[in-house]
């Protein structure tokens, strides 16, 4: 996936749902644990050197997997190359909870999946479809089986 520099810098000075200062491990061998200021707006996960203000690297939370390793870190893999993993450590068993809960949900598959949720119990609850409004209920991304409609029936068995 390509990306404008110049937006993804100005992506990461954008207020964000999380940051601290934590541990981080790259993929490759040999890396070692540096302090990183680790930033997640959106669904990106920035990180930066603990005196610059640009980041040197992001990533991109989706088609990943978001694992505790221990009680105080945690490991970002993503799905295509399972065996290159981002390790992170975390200050508190606390702070690593609220580090994986908060990556977790911040994917777009998490939040696709959470507005079908909620729009099929809408629709289970009222009889209408709540994205008939804004034009969109017909988009395939808000389908809730590969692009089938939603129905009064459907709505029972989900």
């Amino acid at each position: 996936m390509r990306f404008n520099e110049k937006e993804l810098v100005s992506l990461s000075r954008q207020p964000s749902e999380m940051a601290a200062e934590l541990g981080m491990r790259g993929p490759k061998k040999g890396d070692v644990v540096k302090k990183r200021l680790v930033k997640l707006v959106v669904n990106f996960l920035f990180y930066f050197r603990t005196d610059e203000e640009e980041p040197i690297g992001a990533l991109l939370l989706e088609q990943c997997r978001v694992e505790r390793e221990d009680s105080q870190s945690f490991s970002i893999a993503f799905l295509d190359e399972a065996e290159r993993k981002y390790l992170f450590e975390c200050d508190s068993e606390e702070q690593c909870g609220e580090w994986v809960d908060s990556i977790v949900k911040a994917s777009y598959e998490f939040m696709r999946k959470n507005l079908i949720f909620y729009r099929t119990e809408i629709h289970r609850l009222t009889g209408k479809d709540p994205l008939e409004q804004y034009g969109i209920s017909d988009e395939t991304r808000f389908q809730v089986n590969n692009g089938l409609q939603l129905t009064p029936r459907d709505t029972c068995s989900l």
